[in-house]
């Protein structure tokens, strides 16, 4: 009989609500973040106060931490949607301004960056049998932004981008093996993964709302 959870992550061991504790609790890291970020908005000057889309990050970041502890959770597929699609949104919204915003690129440019990222989220699947071809679409769009900003630009959010990418390469190793050392490590890898990723969140959005040009 076919399981009626998810069971892809190596602390759950059943079907139970609260099989995994440390997965599910550690999605405060996207909350606090989303937390910080309101509060950086709040204190700034007005036209950031006023900007709707760094707001929209931000709900997406906290949306993101909501959406994770429902999968981690509920282990269904509904609460699975709940936990990719934030992710989603944010990682094609984000392409977008930070293309637009940072890089101070035409829209016709921002557009094929957003193309890009999604042809590359596509193919990396059934190429490579990993299944998180967001997560590397992201992670390369976070280093080729970053490394135009930094070495073409000089621009200070640049820096923050890479740093922002070398953590998320970390955490992104940190997924991965979650399963495969499963053995060794029981309560797994991917928790950290969550308190990574809400830094990670943090530092982007902030380099939007820090460094960005605003039409």
């Amino acid at each position: 009989m076919e399981s009626s959870y998810i069971d892809i992550y190596c602390e759950r061991v059943g079907p139970e609500f609260w099989s995994e504790p440390v997965n599910a609790g550690t999605n405060i890291a996207f909350i606090v973040a989303a937390f910080c970020l309101v509060r950086m908005i709040l204190r700034a000057d007005r036209p950031i106060r006023r900007d709707l889309v760094v707001w929209v990050l931000t709900l997406l970041v906290f949306l993101i931490g909501i959406g994770s502890t429902l999968f981690h959770t509920f282990a269904s597929r509904w609460a699975l949607l709940t936990d990719v699609i934030p992710i989603a949104f944010f990682i094609l919204i984000y392409t977008w301004y930070a293309l637009r915003r940072l890089v101070v690129a035409h829209a016709g440019v921002c557009a094929l960056g957003v193309a890009a990222v999604l042809g590359l989220a596509m193919v990396v699947p059934p190429l490579t049998g990993f299944r998180g071809g967001s997560y590397i679409a992201a992670l390369t769009a976070l280093i080729a932004i970053g490394g135009f900003l930094s070495l073409v630009r000089q621009q200070p959010a640049g820096p923050a981008l890479l740093f922002a990418a070398a953590v998320f390469a970390v955490s992104l190793t940190l997924r991965t093996i979650d399963d495969p050392f499963c053995d060794a490590l029981p309560l797994g890898t991917h928790f950290i993964w969550h308190v990574l990723n809400g830094c990670v969140l943090f530092i982007v959005v902030r380099a939007l709302v820090l460094f960005g040009r605003r039409a």
